[in-house]
């Protein structure tokens, strides 16, 4: 999978699904719950997540895949 997530910025939930084969539903759970970077709000109707934190996601999740085996 190619990732072209900026090295600094903002994340909207589409660019992330595009990422995680979930659904809205389970990625917002998983952010309540702690599981996944937490979201920040710049306005009444717009969310967005880090870049950094969403690159570092995917890394952390990408060792414990190669710890798996």
């Amino acid at each position: 999978m190619a990732t072209n997530i900026p090295s600094t910025g903002f994340l909207r939930l589409p660019q992330i699904m595009e990422l995680f084969p979930i659904s809205k539903s389970a990625w917002w759970k998983g952010c309540r719950s702690g599981k996944y970077p937490k979201p920040i709000k710049l306005g009444p109707r717009t969310t967005v997540w880090r870049a950094e934190d969403i690159k570092a996601f995917i890394e952390q999740v990408g060792k414990g895949q190669n710890n798996a085996g």
